[in-house]
């Protein structure tokens, strides 16, 4: 391929994002999937939604096989410059207020949702019990 070794930004790669003209960013490689884009078996849109972003954790959640990966070699392109990706940031979960921080009530009634009824079912065979015997 004409261009083995070069270097693209995001910003470049991210210029080639239509039917016409698709690369992709996979494990920091560049590649041009244009001419692979009727044939992928997920379908054009599935690869055109991955354009102008790192899109190797797309690739690698749908486990690709390897005849699938061996041929990404002919659409090779070029290296991505990896400070032009931007970082993944972990997530985490906003901070929201305790509610019920007094779990007090919580566990009484817990509490007499269970003994409420088996005392109901104690005083049952109690009362049956003392009816029988006389």
């Amino acid at each position: 391929m004409g261009g083995e070794g070069k270097v693209f930004t995001l910003a470049q790669v991210s210029e080639h994002n239509n039917p016409k003209d698709c690369w992709l960013v996979i494990g920091g490689k560049v590649y041009d999937v244009t001419k692979f884009l009727e044939d992928h078996p997920g379908g054009d849109e599935v690869l055109l939604s991955a354009t102008g972003k790192d899109a190797t954790d797309d690739f690698e959640d749908v486990g690709h096989s390897t005849s699938a990966r061996e041929m990404m070699d002919q659409y090779y392109v070029g290296e991505i410059d990896p400070s032009t990706i931007p970082k993944k940031t972990a997530y985490k979960p906003p901070n929201q207020p305790h509610y019920n921080q007094d779990k007090t009530s919580e566990f009484i009634i817990k509490l007499l949702q269970f003994l409420v009824p088996l005392a109901i079912l104690g005083l049952a065979f109690g009362i049956r019990f003392y009816t029988k015997s006389t």
